[in-house]
């Protein structure tokens, strides 16, 4: 079986291509369409002309045979193309089309799939249709002004609808160029798989370098095994017939040859398969169409006028997904005027990590503006349409292009304010235990005894309690840690101050009790300092308890309010209760500050309430100050306000009413005893001494203690 072509000329118009079609149908030298009966021979398959309407005139006569036109599909081109503008980032691309039918097809088929894919078009060139020369040239010499378009140096990339006569025309439009004084091109023209270097025989001396690294799509083929040698063995002298290598030598090379009779020009190419020992395969698609891809050329342009193709890539539609096109960059050579780098095609220059894309009013979307991503955003990439926020857990770096972890921040034990705080809550705690011990050890004496001790003890307990709770402040903050918290330490400072109000209120007693006759009497005693201690602190451990079943503290995370910091505090749970436990505190230091101010009229004998007052009046101020402190701080030092403020607080307290006790009953110890005072202080009411030291019910009384204290401080300072 022997395999044999044929060669005909479609002259690119659609008239010529109707003759040579048909004349495949008829006897060989009569032109007899659907008439042959002499031979042997069967068409098997067709290839078109790389024009549109060429291979639209033989599909129309070949459907009726059932003869296939081995022609690929165009569609798959511009989809490369898109996918070609991907890969090297060209966003802002020169559009050429022959200025008819098929140019509007290509077009209207390009220009949305180009929007559609984030790419713009910087202009469109209409050029000529097919004609002749001189026709040609009086039609380009009313277009030289669009040349200054193609001039612009962002769209460095233009793509062309390449059918015949493109070249012939971008070759005639560019040689026009500098008689117009207009400066030569350096593009990288992609150009479709119409594309061929075919030229009109006045052209066949003109420069080309301005071609020079173009990119086309070509219907992938592989030679057949001796194929390159065959073509280095070609000889003119071959030709016999039609005269088409002579024809093809001479316009080829420039080399006018004498007409020979040598064998053969057709010549039957034995023994030679078509199958798929080259690893292709060949099928058509449901629609008929050659399921084929394409090969990716680079076109490299010489001095002396020829032309080398390279293959750099595949553009293949029967591919997974990601994989349709396959380039090798590093085959691609470059128009001179790139210096051999990658050109840039687009409208401005890129957007940098840490910027996202804004749009220009009346410009097209690929021209934009650069703006600095919002605080708490970034783009870790170039040309993002919009910042992104980080994951909780992280945060932008100062340039705003990457995420890095955030820092866990608690007050904790390892760092220096942890561990001062710690110390000092520890510090007071053991002299306050130190007071008490003192007073344990003391009981028996005049001051310890005057003073209701009761109420000392459980004064200075709750003391030590509250130096204690603020430990719990201190250290990653658990589920149960912040239970006991806030509830810990408002129920014990209620004790404190519902124990320093019961003793506010047992001196203005005891004062009133002294008078000859006083019904004031019946009301001193521990049932009524007792009584206030149990009503102060049911009320505040009611509100706890209210607290806890409504909307109880719990560990929570803070990842907002410091910039790279995770916040992990105790939340409040219901800020309403949070702050009317704390209101409720001061609503004690309140009351009982407000009685001892107002015993500060009572003779001098009985003017130790100044302490009392003293002592509130610095509880007060601490935790006035401590609200606008607490909510104006974040993170561990919110919390480090609020111990501070706990163990100042409570340090007042035991500083201004056990300090001078503590004084006479170590340091000045003749001064503690019933006979000194009357020794010392004959001023001092007789019978509210001799009440003092007959009456066995004064143990209970707080009013004694403040005799001894306001003479012994006049004695001794």
């Amino acid at each position: 079986m022997s395999l044999g072509f044929h060669i005909l000329n479609s002259y690119f118009t659609a008239k010529m291509t109707c003759k040579a079609t048909l004349s495949l149908l008829s006897t060989q030298h009569r032109f007899v369409p659907n008439f042959k009966c002499d031979n042997q021979n069967k068409l098997m398959a067709l290839i078109g002309g790389l024009m549109s309407k060429t291979s639209v005139n033989i599909g129309t006569f070949y459907a009726n045979y059932k003869i296939p036109q081995m022609v690929p599909s165009e569609t798959h081109q511009y989809m490369g193309a898109i996918r070609l503008f991907h890969h090297f980032r060209w966003t802002w691309i020169g559009l050429f089309a022959v200025d008819d039918d098929n140019g509007d097809r290509f077009l209207q088929t390009m220009v949305p799939m180009l929007s559609e894919n984030g790419i713009c078009y910087a202009f469109i060139v209409r050029t000529p249709k097919q004609a002749y020369v001189d026709e040609l040239i009086d039609v380009l010499l009313g277009q030289m002004k669009k040349y200054a378009v193609l001039m612009d140096k962002k769209a460095n990339v233009f793509f062309v609808h390449a059918e015949p006569p493109s070249f012939q025309v971008l070759r005639l439009f560019l040689f026009m160029a500098p008689f117009f004084s207009l400066p030569p091109l350096g593009k990288v023209w992609i150009v479709t798989s119409h594309w061929d270097f075919a030229s009109l025989s006045v052209q066949k001396n003109w420069d080309i370098q301005m071609f020079h690294g173009s990119i086309s799509f070509t219907v992938h083929s592989k030679q057949p095994l001796g194929f390159q040698k065959f073509l280095q063995m070609i000889r003119p002298s071959w030709d016999k017939g039609d005269g088409f290598i002579q024809n093809f030598w001479e316009q080829a090379f420039n080399c006018p040859l004498k007409m020979s009779n040598m064998i053969e020009l057709h010549q039957f190419l034995k023994s030679i398969f078509f199958n798929n020992t080259l690893g292709d395969t060949i099928a058509f698609n449901e629609n008929g169409e050659l399921v084929a891809g394409f090969d990716i050329t680079n076109w490299s342009v010489f001095a002396n006028g020829s032309v080398l193709r390279v293959n750099i890539g595949r553009l293949d539609p029967q591919a997974p997904p990601g994989q349709k096109l396959s380039i090798h960059d590093d085959r691609i050579v470059w128009h001179r005027s790139f210096n051999e780098v990658l050109p840039l095609s687009v409208c401005n220059d890129n957007c940098h990590p840490g910027y996202s894309r804004k749009k220009k009013e009346g410009e097209k979307f690929c021209c934009y503006d650069c703006a600095l991503c919002p605080e708490g955003m970034i783009s870790d990439k170039k040309d993002v349409d919009a910042c992104v926020k980080c994951p909780e857990d992280q945060y932008p770096n100062k340039v705003q292009n990457q995420c890095i972890p955030r820092v866990i921040s608690y007050l904790s034990y390892e760092e220096p304010l942890g561990i001062t705080l710690a110390l000092l809550a520890v510090a007071f705690a053991m002299i306050t235990a130190l007071v008490l011990g003192i007073f344990l050890k003391y009981r028996d004496t005049p001051i310890v005894k005057a003073n209701n001790q009761t109420l000392t003890y459980i004064l200075l307990v709750s003391l030590l309690l509250c130096f204690l709770c603020s430990l719990l402040f201190i250290g990653e903050p658990k589920e149960m840690t912040c239970l006991l918290q806030h509830m810990a330490f408002t129920i014990i400072f209620s004790v404190a101050l519902s124990s320093i109000l019961a003793k506010t209120i047992t001196v203005v007693l005891a004062f009133m009790a002294t008078k000859p006759g006083s019904k004031m009497r019946k009301w001193v005693g521990k049932s009524l300092a007792n009584s206030i201690v149990f009503s102060g602190s049911f009320i505040q451990a009611g509100l706890c308890m209210v607290w806890l079943g409504t909307a109880p503290p719990f560990p929570d995370m803070d990842m907002h309010s410091l910039n790279g910091i995770i916040i992990v505090e105790c939340n409040e749970g219901s800020s309403t209760l949070f702050y009317c436990n704390l209101g409720y505190m001061g609503f004690l230091a309140i009351v009982s500050f407000t009685v001892a101010f107002l015993a500060r009229t009572l003779p001098d004998t009985f003017n130790e309430a100044k302490f009392i007052a003293f002592s509130m009046l610095v509880f007060c101020s601490v935790w006035v100050s401590f609200v606008p402190s607490y909510l104006s701080t974040k993170g561990k030092y919110m919390v480090a306000v609020e111990v501070f403020s706990i163990l100042s607080s409570s340090v007042g307290v035991l500083g201004c009413i056990f300090s001078p006790k503590c004084y006479i009953i170590v340091l000045r110890p003749k001064l503690n005893n019933i006979k000194s005072i009357k020794e010392n202080h004959t001023h001092v009411s007789v019978p509210i001494l001799d009440w003092f030291s007959q009456n066995t019910v004064i143990e209970s009384f707080e009013s004694n203690c403040y005799i001894l204290l306001y003479e012994y401080f006049k004695t001794v300072w």
